[in-house]
């Protein structure tokens, strides 16, 4: 029996947080939806946080995930972008388990991986690639197309973990 699954996948941004949704029927993805969650440059953090937080609470009101996806904070040049990263990943971490969402992270190196084939793609190239795969009829914005990009390889990660348990039984 093929189960269906609907994968949340996010790409947190103080400033822009990407989403993407997929649904798994087996190995074979669907693509259900993708956007941006923006934040008011000009509203004070705390302010910006709120509209990140409720922005995806939409999102997941709105799609009905089953599972969520999210990637982890990598290394920034910038110590200040990267406590601010750091807060707006914090409210979305909130957002997920406050649904009670199964939820796994994934390092950019494997996202990119599981969807491109290498580690040190680009914006460009992960954006085509989610294109070609989700067989869109036109680019999602690179936030976007993160955020799906991480939806799918945790796809990815779950059709595997269900061959190796049907293996085992």
């Amino acid at each position: 029996m093929r189960q269906t699954i609907r994968i949340l996948g996010i790409d947190p941004g103080s400033r822009a947080t990407g989403y993407g949704i997929v649904e798994q029927h087996g190995f074979d993805l669907c693509f259900i939806g993708c956007g941006v969650v923006r934040s008011t440059p000009t509203l004070a953090m705390a302010e910006r946080l709120q509209e990140i937080y409720e922005g995806i609470r939409a999102v997941i009101d709105s799609h009905a995930p089953h599972h969520a996806a999210i990637e982890e904070v990598f290394v920034a040049k910038n110590p200040n972008s990267a406590i601010k990263l750091g807060q707006a990943r914090g409210v979305l971490l909130l957002a997920v388990s406050q649904y009670g969402l199964p939820l796994q992270e994934f390092s950019p190196k494997t996202v990119k991986q599981a969807v491109v084939g290498h580690g040190l793609a680009g914006k460009e190239q992960m954006q085509q690639a989610v294109r070609a795969l989700l067989k869109l009829s036109a680019s999602p914005s690179p936030d976007a197309a993160d955020a799906l990009a991480v939806a799918m390889c945790c796809a990815n990660h779950l059709a595997v973990a269900r061959a190796a348990d049907r293996k085992r039984s």
